[in-house]
């Protein structure tokens, strides 16, 4: 058993490694298009299925209560949270809708809508960028593997080069405390980073 635990942790470091490798720069994009956003009194709109959707909520209440520092509340949400919300729109319409009507119904151009799906095919995250892009919203991507159909729908798009969920999750977590500890680093403790 030792072996597979330790063979689990190696994975997930060298997956990591990979990403890093890869997306640098565009990490290094994204915090500063957050930074924008919410220095510009604009809010982070989150979503996932799953896994993700538990991520969406976990990274949204990083940026409303705080990360590592004492700082004031950012305005972030996850389009995850609210049960009644979800079932009604899954109920009413489709499932599918989820996400895109709250983004009709609280989106706002220059505002952040991010969507979170290790396989970058799921169809409620793909339309909720697609609405936001459509309606002036900036759209930020996690995905994996290729990034699937949200290549077309992200102006900022994260691929983990893994076909496992739990280790592509496990990088899409990583990258989001990223961008949480650099947006507080250069919104509240100067010098910037540039």
């Amino acid at each position: 058993m030792e072996d597979f635990i330790i063979k689990i942790f190696k994975e997930s470091c060298h997956v990591k490694e990979l990403f890093i490798n890869e997306n640098l720069s565009r990490l290094v994009e994204i915090i500063n298009t957050v930074t924008r956003c919410l220095e510009n009194g604009h809010k982070i709109m989150i979503f996932g299925n799953g896994g993700s959707s538990s991520d969406s909520q976990h990274l949204a209440a990083e940026f409303v209560n705080r990360f590592k520092i004492e700082r004031p509340p950012l305005p972030a949400i996850s389009l995850a949270a609210d049960v009644a919300v979800l079932t009604s729109i899954g109920n009413d319409y489709e499932f599918a809708s989820l996400f895109s009507k709250q983004i009709r119904a609280i989106g706002q151009p220059g505002d952040i809508a991010w969507g979170l799906s290790t396989s970058g095919k799921s169809a409620n995250v793909v339309k909720a960028l697609d609405t936001a892009q459509k309606n002036g919203l900036v759209t930020i991507g996690f995905a994996g593997k290729d990034g699937g159909d949200m290549t077309r729908l992200c102006d900022h798009l994260l691929t983990v080069p893994s076909t496992n969920t739990a280790r592509i999750q496990e990088v899409h977590i990583t990258a989001g405390h990223v961008i949480c500890e650099m947006v507080d680093f250069k919104l509240f403790q100067r010098p910037e980073i540039t």
